[in-house]
């Protein structure tokens, strides 16, 4: 950053111009709400819908699916076809459900693509597309308050087109780019061995719960769980309650905290439950998981309330490494009702091998699922260092606007 800093009093002490995205960019159509001399050239690219698009994958493509999530692949030119393009661009989802920051994308080369916006900078001797690609990033925030309408959500591109974007000299943007290629490149490499060593982690905690877990005759007495733990669903409130008003106590469903409410049902600690049949198939979310304190709970989640902590703990880990298909029912909207929830048989140890077990347990817990310790946090916090400095080198003051 040194560097860019001396290219800047070298360069343009006295500042750099600031122009609206419209006089420096080509998009890939004409916007309605755009006045035409914004657009004085547009470069169409024809899109495919995201089914339609990831249809034409294939393992050995050299074709980039310029898609508008996070998903991406290859296809062939064959494949590809008619819509095939070539170009450096940078590209945002024209209709999306998540923070820009996730899906906007820089590419450079052949693709196919999706339904998105397609930007490039009409003079790269005034404009690099690398570094309109970092300006745009660092502007997500800006961005994401220009899309509007519910569930997916469309932006509004005359807002976007006159946003101010920074034009220093060239070689000071390239030195940006180079810095922030290299931090990328630095980032990304840090988050995939950290992301290996978690996933070894992972295997590593699952081998020794199940170990711990899986008990020979006579060191375990098995009983229903309706026989070790008091069930609370008549308790529970249906999620057409007219109880919604907005306030600070946690407010649970099927698969955790969905809101917050100002009243509440529930005051201590207690082991929810999915009911949802989708959910506790696909496994995305923990199937059974512990609150403490007051809270409001739907009938989407049951509600256990077990005499200690290790009870309580030791259930919510066994059930947790179970496969519990054999007690969902229903076809249409498959659940885990009540009757088939107290079916399920526990191994019970002694009070003290529970104790021991959640002990052990709960440390690999913390170091593979929390997201205050261990390597989730660790991910996150590269994640955000990398932002900072991103930030930083698109941030420095314009001694011209100072003026």
């Amino acid at each position: 950053m040194s560097k860019v800093k001396q290219l800047i009093a070298e360069l343009c002490p006295e500042g750099w111009e600031q122009v609206p995205l419209w006089k420096v960019t080509i998009w890939d159509k004409r916007f309605n709400a755009v006045d035409r001399d914004k657009q004085p050239k547009v470069i169409n690219y024809p899109y495919l819908l995201a089914a339609d698009l990831f249809a034409l994958k294939q393992d050995r493509g050299d074709i980039f699916l310029l898609s508008t999530g996070e998903q991406t692949g290859w296809t062939t030119e064959k494949m590809a076809g008619a819509y095939l393009r070539e170009g450096e661009v940078v590209t945002i989802p024209w209709g999306k459900s998540r923070p820009v920051k996730e899906v906007i994308k820089y590419y450079k080369g052949r693709f196919v693509t999706a339904d998105n916006r397609i930007a490039t900078s009409n003079d790269t001797d005034k404009l690099l597309n690398k570094f309109l690609y970092y300006w745009m990033m660092s502007q997500s925030r800006v961005i994401d308050m220009f899309y509007r309408g519910s569930g997916i959500k469309h932006p509004s591109m005359a807002d976007i087109l006159d946003m101010q974007i920074p034009l220093p000299p060239l070689s000071i943007q390239a030195e940006i780019v180079r810095i922030l290629d290299n931090f990328t490149e630095f980032t990304a490499k840090l988050t995939a061995e950290l992301t290996v060593e978690l996933t070894a982690r992972v295997k590593q905690y699952n081998y020794y719960r199940d170990k711990l877990l899986t008990f020979n005759e006579g060191e375990a007495e098995w009983k229903t769980l309706g026989g070790v733990a008091e069930n609370l669903d008549f308790m529970r409130k249906p999620i057409t309650s007219g109880l919604r008003e907005s306030g600070v106590i946690p407010y649970y469903g099927a698969s955790g905290i969905v809101d917050y409410v100002k009243d509440y049902l529930f005051d201590g600690d207690f082991l929810l439950v999915s009911e949802d049949g989708a959910n506790l198939l696909a496994r995305k979310t923990p199937i059974a998981f512990s609150i403490s304190g007051k809270s409001w709970v739907n009938n989407h989640a049951h509600v256990l309330k077990f005499n200690t902590y290790a009870e309580r703990r030791f259930v919510e880990y066994y059930l947790n490494s179970i496969d519990l298909t054999p007690y969902i029912s229903g076809a249409a909207q498959p659940k885990l009702n009540q009757q088939n929830l107290n079916s399920i048989k526990i191994p019970i140890p002694t009070l003290t091998a529970q104790k021991r077990i959640v002990a052990i347990l709960d440390k690999f817990e913390a170091l593979t699922n929390s997201l205050t310790e261990g390597l989730p946090r660790e991910i996150e916090l590269r994640q955000q260092q990398y932002e900072y400095y991103r930030e930083l080198l698109l941030g420095f003051p314009n001694p011209k606007l100072a003026a």
